[in-house]
C-alpha cells in the first residue's frame, strides 16, 4: 500500500506507535540510521506491543540506501515548512511519505530532493511548533488510505 520513512527517529515510544500503526494499515515501515534507540527497547516493544511480527519493518543504513530500494517511488515530505496542505495531493498505492527525526527533522538536501511539491504539512493553531510524530504519521497514512477507499481494509 504505502511505505512510510522515518529518518533517524530518537524517541522508542513513537516508533513503537508508529509500528502499531503500520501494522495495522498494511504500511511498509523503513527506518534510517541512525537510530535514537536499540530496536530491542523496552519502550519501543511496550508502545508497539505485540505487533512487530505483524508489521513490514526496513532498516537502511543511510538515505542512500533507502532510495536503492525504493526507486522511482513518489515521495512526500511531512514538514512545518510545506506549503501545500497534506489532504490536497491525490495519492495512490506505492506513495512514500516521509518525516523527520523529532527534534532535527531532515537535511536541507531530502528537502530539495523532495521538492516544494512534494513537502506537505499538516494544518495546526499559528504559534506552535510541531505535531508529535506518531501522530502526524498516523493523520498521513489514514488520508491517504482514506483516497484509496480504504482498500484491503475490514
Amino acid at each position: 500500500m504505502f511505505d512510510v520513512v522515518l529518518f533517524q527517529p530518537e524517541i522508542p515510544p513513537n516508533t513503537g506507535n508508529v509500528i502499531r500503526l503500520c501494522a495495522n494499515t498494511g504500511a511498509h515501515l523503513h527506518l534510517v540510521k541512525p537510530l535514537g534507540f536499540d530496536l530491542s527497547d523496552k519502550q519501543l516493544a511496550r508502545a508497539g506491543l505485540d505487533y512487530h511480527d505483524l508489521a513490514r519493518v526496513s532498516v537502511h543504513e543511510d538515505w542512500e540506501a533507502l532510495r536503492r530500494q525504493l526507486p522511482g517511488q513518489r515521495m512526500f515530505l511531512l514538514t512545518t515548512r510545506g506549503q501545500v496542505r497534506h489532504d490536497k495531493p491525490t495519492f495512490r498505492a506505492g506513495d512514500v511519505f516521509v518525516f523527520g527525526s523529532e527534534t532535527r527533522g531532515v537535511p536541507e538536501s531530502i528537502h530539495r530532493e523532495i521538492g516544494v511539491e512534494g513537502a506537505l504539512r499538516l494544518p495546526m493553531i499559528p504559534a506552535n511548533r510541531s505535531i508529535n510524530l506518531s501522530n502526524a504519521v498516523a493523520v498521513m497514512v489514514f488520508e491517504a488510505w482514506r483516497q484509496c477507499g480504504f482498500s484491503g481494509a475490514v
